[in-house]
């Protein structure tokens, strides 16, 4: 039997030639373009909850979100709670905004932080 995450991965490669990450759209069929920004910014939200998660985004995707073009959508998304989200907003030179998400002590006080 197939773990979940196998059937995940085996979706996301029917997109051939493409950085769209298919394992973002479990619940509907992953889009062949992003070609309009509220596609873009279904995607920035997708990205940034899986992010937070723990589900690193492959160096494909995020070369792609780094370009300027998706600077719009990132600063439309407005996923305040969300790390992965404040990241994407310093990459794009947007202006800080303010992070609502949970601060973990472990992590703020790590002396290493500075290092990463």
């Amino acid at each position: 039997m197939r773990s979940k995450r196998s059937i995940v991965v085996a979706q996301s490669a029917t997109i051939e030639a493409s950085w769209v990450d298919g394992a973002l759209y479990p619940d509907v069929e992953p889009p062949t373009a992003l070609d309009t920004l509220s596609a873009r910014v279904d995607y920035i939200a997708r990205l940034c909850a899986a992010w937070d998660f723990g589900v690193l985004p492959g160096a494909t995707v995020v070369a792609e979100v780094r370009k300027p073009d998706w600077r719009e959508a990132v600063d439309e998304c407005r996923l305040l709670t969300s790390p992965a989200y404040h990241l994407l907003r310093r990459w794009h030179a947007l202006e800080e905004l303010p992070y609502l998400g949970q601060e973990l002590a472990y992590i703020r006080d790590d002396p290493n932080l500075v290092y990463v």
